[in-house]
């Protein structure tokens, strides 16, 4: 199969395109003739070794842990899927070696749910990891309630878009930081949009005199600190990404795959309750142009990568 992989850790230019071998279909996975696969930050750690203490990369490796494609082949244990089932998924086990960029992925089920039918193969794909990350976060480690003043970082980027979506779906006010180019997006989301840089803390304390209930870091540093300083008395923190968050007195989170929460997450995404936003679209072998249009930062939404059955 055409595969994009790495045999070193790197910058994006360690990623090539080529032939690998066909992925062995085990008793609890699927084969997955892949649609589209989503690009993440984490991606990027992954690729230049900044997980190696936990994630053991197994040479070469196949980069990417969302997907969105049809089944193929179920393995011998399956019963929750068909040849020709529609699914999405999260893609990630305790190792790096056989990721999503690639036309087939071998996927355990308890990391795949059905596609939402009113989702595109390109929008299905990037919903799994930053769907499943926000809900995660906000349900799980922040606890939100409806009525709760919410603080998303990042808002209009991947995490915090679904993010603002699902907090306003839990009756939740949402205030979201983002660049001013984006302010209109995430007012369509739902969010009152914040201006980043110089002056945050007094922006937000402006918005909410009476503190932040629950902060969803997902930038780190800065945006942490005065996350940590405009909480409410009682207010919850929690990052993705910076593990200071602990001097803080708050969480960090790390997505978990969870065939249950994403199911959930597909069907709001059925229902219309949440969408994704894709960026940009690119063919699979120009994945590392993907990596590198994501690692600027100033994606709105998702970039996403696609295989061409039709060619």
């Amino acid at each position: 199969m055409k595969a994009i992989s790495y045999s070193a850790y790197g910058g994006a230019g360690v990623m090539e395109y080529g032939e690998r071998p066909d992925p062995k279909v085990g008793p609890d996975t699927v084969l997955v003739k892949v649609r589209a696969a989503a690009v993440n930050p984490v991606d990027r750690k992954a690729r230049e070794g900044l997980l190696d203490s936990s994630l053991e990369a197994v040479f070469p490796v196949i980069p990417g842990w969302d997907v969105s494609g049809v089944v193929v082949q179920p393995g011998v244990a399956v019963e929750e899927f068909a040849v020709g089932d529609e699914v999405i998924g999260y893609v990630r086990e305790d190792f790096l070696s056989r990721g999503t960029f690639a036309e087939y992925v071998a996927a355990p089920v308890r990391t795949l749910a059905r596609k939402p039918l009113s989702l595109s193969f390109e929008e299905a794909a990037g919903l799994p990891l930053a769907g499943l990350t926000a809900y995660q976060v906000l349900h799980r480690s922040l606890r939100i309630r409806d009525g709760d003043t919410v603080l998303v970082h990042a808002a209009a980027g991947g995490v915090g878009s679904l993010a603002v979506q699902l907090a306003r779906h839990a009756g939740c006010r949402v205030i979201g930081t983002a660049s001013a180019h984006n302010h209109d997006h995430l007012r369509q989301l739902g969010a009152e949009p914040v201006e980043y840089g110089d002056g945050l803390a007094d922006r937000l304390r402006a918005l909410a005199p009476d503190g932040i209930d629950a902060a969803f870091d997902t930038v780190g540093g800065e945006a942490l600190r005065v996350s940590a300083q405009t909480l409410a008395p009682d207010g919850r923190l929690t990052s993705i990404t910076d593990a200071e968050v602990f001097s803080y007195g708050g969480k960090y989170a790390f997505v978990r795959p969870d065939a249950k929460d994403l199911a959930h997450l597909a069907e709001l995404a059925e229902r219309g309750i949440v969408t994704v936003h894709v960026d940009r679209v690119l063919p699979l072998a120009e994945a590392a142009e993907a990596h590198r249009l994501n690692e600027r930062g100033r994606t709105r939404g998702k970039i996403v990568v696609t295989v061409d059955w039709d060619g």
